[in-house]
């Protein structure tokens, strides 16, 4: 490795390892503080959760738009969601079967489907402007009000509300001291292992004369999504796999919509030909793919191992198609 390598090398690496580490003392800090106040508990897990677990993508996203990369931040949006569903569903379900049993969920996902098909329109006239951040916020808004008022209604007995029930009750006791120095510690290291990332991986997409919205794609996108990935395997492992759908789908909509909508109205830019001609239409390939998985057969909704390694494998293909594309 050249000498000029090693130090951005090490920030992104520790960046990432401190991100990683940094999200779970953020996300324990929100939802113990909302715990505290007596917020829904199913709020918590539709939204906070949610919310938490792309708490990564957002502080990049802003950090890289600050610093003049819109490409990084829109490649993390846009990569992320990918790598939730080919990575991150896909390892789950190799793990073992996921049986989707929550009416809510199954709600959920045509609705993350036509945001994300909203999402490729609102980018086709290869623009992403303030007026797209202001939708996306907006649309934002309607989706949480719906999510908060279906959520209102949703029976006792849902599988989803069982098991955040049960994640909850396995929060750290945390005072409304404590729980506030998790929260503003996680966010300020978060702030800073995101800095660390972001100064690493442009560095090197500079080096190898690298767009930045690959490094977003890949190195950005996999590591960001590291504590979904821990999250769902854990949640997989406990027979939450309501939950683990529940934290996909949430932050998934969050990386559209407000991930998203920070590059375009801090750093308004045109879109990448190739994000419009090759990423777009493939992230969409892939929550149509997570949709027809998770549907209903016989009466089941149910993602066996053999789906797992179908993610897997249009993932690595998709990894694949983004190495030939960036050599030639």
């Amino acid at each position: 490795m050249s000498t000029v390598l090693i130090l951005p090398t090490i920030m992104l690496i520790v960046g990432l390892a401190l991100l990683v580490w940094s999200s779970d003392f953020f996300i324990d800090g929100a939802a113990s503080t909302a715990v505290r106040y007596n917020v829904s508990p199913i709020i918590i897990g539709a939204i906070i959760i949610g919310f938490g677990t792309s708490s990564p993508e957002i502080v990049v996203a802003i950090i890289a738009s600050l610093e003049g990369n819109p490409g990084l931040a829109v490649g993390n949006a846009v990569g992320s969601n990918i790598t939730n569903i080919g990575l991150v569903l896909g390892v789950t379900a190799l793990i073992t079967s996921i049986a989707v049993k929550s009416n809510f969920l199954r709600r959920e996902m045509p609705i993350l489907l036509i945001i994300t098909a909203l999402t490729v329109v609102l980018m086709m006239d290869y623009k992403l402007g303030v007026l797209d951040g202001i939708i996306l916020l907006a649309i934002l808004a309607m989706t949480l009000t719906w999510i908060i008022r279906r959520n209102k209604n949703i029976a006792p007995n849902d599988p989803l509300a069982t098991e955040i029930n049960q994640e909850l009750e396995e929060l750290p006791k945390l005072s409304k001291t404590r729980s506030f120095v998790y929260l503003i510690g996680g966010l300020v290291l978060l702030v800073i292992s995101a800095r660390m990332m972001v100064w690493g991986a442009v560095e090197i997409a500079e080096f190898f004369e690298v767009p930045d919205l690959i490094i977003g794609l890949t190195i950005i996108a996999i590591g960001t999504s590291l504590p979904e990935l821990a999250a769902s395997i854990s949640a997989a492992l406990k027979g939450e796999v309501d939950m683990m759908i529940g934290n996909i789908l949430g932050s998934n909509l969050f990386n559209l919509l407000a991930v998203l909508a920070v590059p375009a109205i801090l750093a308004p830019s045109l879109i990448d030909n190739d994000l419009l001609k090759r990423d777009l239409p493939i992230l969409l390939g892939f929550t149509v793919a997570m949709l027809l998985v998770a549907l209903p057969r016989k009466g089941n909704a149910t993602i066996y191992r053999a789906e797992g390694v179908f993610l897997l494998t249009l993932f690595f293909g998709y990894l694949t198609l983004l190495y030939f594309n960036t050599v030639s």
